[in-house]
């Protein structure tokens, strides 16, 4: 059984974790040891280890075949306490080494050499396009982030295309934002926090987290060498249509629209930042060569079945995602 390293273990990671069980012997890093128990009954092999700290990392040279990195950049700095690197992604450089750390040992007097895996998955963010005015958008534009969270982004996808000219199989999937049942930005509709009036607002994307869960298993099977590949569905939505669904959805009140030069003063700079950039993602990737079939591929229509109840009731079945990623 090949192994899988699996980094950043949160939500999407225990999503995807059933599926990948049944495929590879899982070994999952985990910053705190009390999540072990929970991971270990669920297949996976727990490693205790921070990529915020070096040393915690020496262990992960050679363990793996195949790495899924799902891990965010850390703050502000980078996640190196130092503000000169406040658009490098130090995680993603500190695990990068770790990996690519000469593993030697004694073989009738030989040494092996490297320890890098042959395929590294990484997820990435729609967010390092910046502002496209609402074009659509493909895999070949080039990036331009307006951020300082879009450029550790960006800084952390050329890390991985580097390892990619290495003999490494590289793959990026770049993701908008992420919604289910537990997902929804209801807290925000509750508290009246306002949305962009009509003629301002911007256009987003937005991917079910299971279906983002099958799309990196997916990956880890059918992704090219050094490719990019947008994971969204096939809903084109304005930002504030958006929570004005959820509401309806929830019968809650709509938020309130307001004007931009508004939004700037009244709004955090971390929600501003959402309504400054507008785009539609193409997903023609994602269904043509990575064969994923979405199971939620309209917003509305899932989140309507979010507030029935049913979206809290499905999940998704091990067997047939297996079926699925063993079609040709």
């Amino acid at each position: 059984m090949r192994r899988l390293l699996l980094v950043g273990c949160g939500d999407i990671a225990w999503r995807a974790l059933p599926c990948l069980a049944s495929r590879y012997r899982v070994y999952a890093v985990l910053r705190d040891a009390a999540d072990c128990p929970r991971w270990r009954g669920a297949g996976a092999v727990p490693l205790v280890a921070d990529l915020d700290c070096r040393e915690s990392l020496l262990r992960l040279a050679g363990i793996a075949d195949e790495v899924l990195h799902l891990a965010p950049p850390g703050g502000a700095d980078g996640g190196g306490g130092n503000a000169s690197v406040n658009f490098r992604d130090l995680r993603t450089r500190r695990l990068l080494a770790a990996l690519h750390r000469q593993r030697h040992r004694q073989l009738g007097g030989a040494e092996c050499g490297s320890s890098l895996p042959q395929r590294l998955i990484y997820l990435s963010t729609s967010g390092v396009y910046g502002d496209c005015g609402g074009a659509s958008v493909d895999e070949t534009r080039r990036p331009r982030p307006q951020t300082a969270r879009g450029r550790r982004r960006l800084d952390a996808e050329q890390q991985v295309r580097r390892l990619g000219k290495k003999g490494v199989v590289t793959g990026i999937l770049r993701v908008p934002g992420i919604y289910a049942a537990d997902r929804l930005p209801l807290a925000r509709i509750a508290t009246r926090t306002p949305a962009l009036v009509a003629e301002e607002d911007v256009f987003t994307s937005h991917i079910h987290a299971d279906d983002l869960a099958r799309a990196c298993v997916a990956a880890l099977r059918r992704a090219r060498a050094n490719r990019v590949y947008h994971v969204c569905d096939d809903s084109r939505l304005k930002m504030g249509d958006y929570f004005d669904l959820v509401a309806a959805a929830f019968a809650l009140p709509a938020p309130p629209r307001i004007g931009r030069d508004e939004a700037a003063r009244m709004l955090t700079p971390m929600q501003y930042s959402f309504m400054r950039e507008s785009r539609r993602l193409n997903n023609r990737r994602l269904k043509e060569e990575l064969k994923v079939r979405l199971r939620f591929p309209d917003v509305r229509k899932a989140v309507e079945a979010i507030a029935a109840g049913i979206g809290t009731q499905i999940r998704w079945d091990t067997n047939s995602a297996e079926r699925e990623f063993r079609s040709e």
